[in-house]
């Protein structure tokens, strides 16, 4: 089965479109664990803010 991870080419896309605020975590779509994967990056480069 497919499963996005952390570095996954669309995971690493809508990181950069939740970081630069076109759009918010909430509106990254969930199929396939992307929604997790994008979080888990987030949480990761934001850690030491």
């Amino acid at each position: 089965m497919l499963k996005f991870t952390k570095n996954s080419g669309l995971t690493k896309v809508w990181v950069s479109l939740v970081m630069t605020g076109v759009y918010t975590i909430d509106q990254v779509p969930t199929f396939f664990g992307l929604k997790e994967a994008v979080q888990a990056v987030i949480d990761e480069l934001t850690k030491g803010e």
